[in-house]
């Protein structure tokens, strides 16, 4: 159990904690890995806190785009154009790869 605790604290320390509320207004937690700019644009790559929780399955990052709302606030939206996700998603596995 100090195992699985000490490796979430370690996560958490590492990155930033973002936490997001969907349609029915529940939150949930996303470790922050990295921010990409494609054409212009801002990408946050969010990992889910909860699925790093469960070392059974290999948790998957998810990638947001950052707009503006109504009253002109940030937000992160989902991609939605297969084009731009293609490219982003490009953009990632080159920066992953980098790294290593």
């Amino acid at each position: 159990m100090t195992d699985k605790i000490n490796k979430e604290e370690e996560l958490e320390e590492t990155f930033d904690i973002v936490v997001l509320n969907d349609d029915e207004g529940n939150e949930h937690e996303f470790m922050h890995l990295a921010s990409l700019e494609v054409e212009g644009s801002t990408y946050f790559v969010l990992l889910p806190v909860e699925e790093t929780e469960d070392d059974d399955e290999e948790a998957e990052a998810i990638i947001l785009k950052l707009g503006k709302d109504e009253n002109g606030e940030d937000m992160l939206m989902d991609i939605e154009d297969d084009e731009e996700w293609e490219k982003v998603a490009d953009a990632w596995e080159e920066m992953e790869e980098a790294e290593e």
